[in-house]
């Protein structure tokens, strides 16, 4: 921690221009303890613990009052607007903060859309580093020892995300031979500002390595941790993230091991019909999932009114961006694709004339009369208050849900063995999901991979599914439901999805010139109908 703040010129910078360069030069978070007041008082290492789910909701990173600026659920919307999944509709508002993104317009490393993700990254494994450097394994108490498993699990999820975004994959978009493979720079709790000034972007290999290395810390002291709050990872989370962590690399048999342990060390059973259509309760409350987030009344996101997760995401409020417009809905032949007696396709408004509509549940006869066709309800909002904004964005998102670590087993199996990836898919679609499905795909991972995209719509986790697969991305055909510059189409994975390192940060640590991902900005040309 002493090495750490000063080594934020290297790292986590932020501009008024992104074009010029500055420094920030104290550490994130600015409340947080220090080492010596860590010493002397259990109550500092406490407030450190909490500074990390705290961050998942931190308000104006970039100190520019960006309406998409309200922390890691602003980025998992990010990342489901750039797949197929999640078109956007507006027609009169025009404020769409998310466009950029829709759309692959100013992606490069010079813009605010990609400083945003960088400076929020960075800071989030600087308050996990606060935690990690404050705790002596070899002196620390047992409660010490948990609160050092939950930092290593935070930080770990912070690497893993970044790795999956940064990473430059082959695309057909762009070229990048010298970066194919090459993550982001490596820092951690006893990084120095000399070594961060010429911190090279991390191999594959050395990014996983470090990250696992973090992940078998985290399972070695998670088990110490008494806080039972769900906005902690706990054990099953941990065994989470080891098997998204197996999946990025291919690992198909230690991801299908580590989802089965999640699955069995969870607490919680897959959500059930009424859970998942609940118009008080559906999908905005931790109870029904392994490790979320939860906003209160007070947090300044919650009190700006619009600019948080229930605003962006809820289209069933009064006073949100979603409840007026852009409104989120689901791509039409995603939408298509679901089977009638898969109670999962009621969380869209079905279109006029289709065999469900009128079933969805609402909130208020006023949102079914006035939501167009593919509008979701699948995110409400907190205690069905859709016109409080203090209570209705004191919601909860999910960060992992069990059902997710199924979709993991039966994808993991179908690389190895498709029969028996097949079986897993099947036995969970009957069981929890639709009761007369069958799997007639006869590409068993993409039928998997497709129900787990309805399964998590909304949630940020498709992104990762469709880089890592080189899946292609399909918005412009015949009727389409996106609007005219987002009808992109591609042959594999996106040029979009191997995310900018922003400029300041090459200003300021020298190993990074040359070692760029190629902007991918307008490499597509929209899709017109003929």
């Amino acid at each position: 921690m002493k090495n750490i703040s000063k080594i934020l010129c290297g790292v986590c910078l932020t501009s008024a221009l992104w074009t010029n360069t500055s420094c920030i030069e104290e550490t994130f978070p600015t409340n947080a303890a220090t080492e010596d007041q860590l010493a002397s008082s259990a109550k500092a290492t406490e407030a450190l613990l909490w500074a990390m789910p705290a961050f998942l909701n931190e308000y104006n990173v970039l100190s520019s009052t960006r309406h998409y600026d309200y922390g890691y659920s602003s980025i998992m919307h990010i990342r489901d607007v750039m797949t197929e999944d999640m078109p956007i509709e507006y027609s009169n508002s025009g404020y769409d903060w998310y466009e950029a993104w829709e759309t692959n317009k100013y992606q490069g490393e010079g813009y605010m859309y990609a400083q945003f993700i960088w400076n929020y990254y960075w800071k989030f494994v600087q308050t996990s580093n606060n935690m990690i450097s404050a705790i002596d394994p070899e002196s620390a108490t047992t409660t010490q020892l948990g609160y050092l498993g939950a930092a290593y699990g935070f930080r770990a999820l912070a690497y893993l995300d970044m790795a999956q975004m940064y990473e430059f994959l082959e695309n057909d978009g762009t070229t990048g031979t010298d970066v194919v493979n090459l993550t982001v720079p490596i820092v951690n709790e006893t990084t120095t500002e000399e070594e961060a000034r010429n911190n090279p972007r991390a191999t594959r290999t050395e990014m996983a390595a470090f990250i696992l290395d973090d992940l078998n810390k985290a399972e070695e002291y998670i088990v110490n941790l008494t806080e039972s709050s769900k906005t902690l990872p706990h054990l099953s989370c941990i065994y989470g993230l080891k098997a998204r962590y197996y999946m990025w690399l291919g690992d198909y048999a230690n991801a299908q091991t580590y989802a089965r342990y999640a699955i069995d060390a969870a607490d919680v059973d897959p959500m059930t019909e009424s859970e998942c259509l609940s118009t008080t309760n559906g999908f905005n409350t931790l109870s029904c999932w392994m490790w979320g987030s939860q906003l209160m009344a007070e947090d300044d996101a919650v009190q700006t009114g619009i600019v948080n997760w229930t605003s962006w995401m809820s289209n069933e409020t009064t006073y949100g961006y979603a409840g007026v417009e852009p409104y989120v809905k689901i791509n039409k032949t995603m939408y298509e694709r679901i089977s009638d007696t898969d109670f999962r396709k009621l969380l869209w408004k079905a279109p006029e004339g289709g065999a469900l509509e009128g079933q969805t549940p609402f909130l208020d006869s006023y949102f079914e009369e006035n939501l167009p066709e593919y509008a979701s309800v699948k995110f409400r909002p907190a205690e069905g208050d859709y016109e409080t904004y203090t209570v209705g964005s004191a919601s909860a998102f999910p960060l992992m849900r069990v059902e997710e670590m199924y979709f993991i087993e039966a994808e993991a199996a179908a690389h190895q063995n498709a029969s028996e990836g097949q079986a897993l898919l099947e036995s969970f679609m009957q069981t929890y999901r639709d009761a007369e499905y069958t799997c007639t795909n006869s590409d068993v991972v993409d039928e998997i991979v497709f129900q787990k995209r309805v399964e998590l719509w909304g949630e940020g986790l498709t992104f990762y599914d469709v880089k890592r697969l080189d899946m292609s991305v399909t918005r412009g055909y015949d009727d389409t439901n996106f609007h005219d510059l987002a009808r992109l189409n591609t042959e594999g994975r996106p040029a979009w999805m191997n995310i900018c390192i922003v400029q300041t940060e090459k200003n300021n640590n020298q190993a990074l010139v040359g070692y760029e991902n190629p902007d991918p900005t307008d490499v597509y040309t929209p899709w017109v109908e003929e």
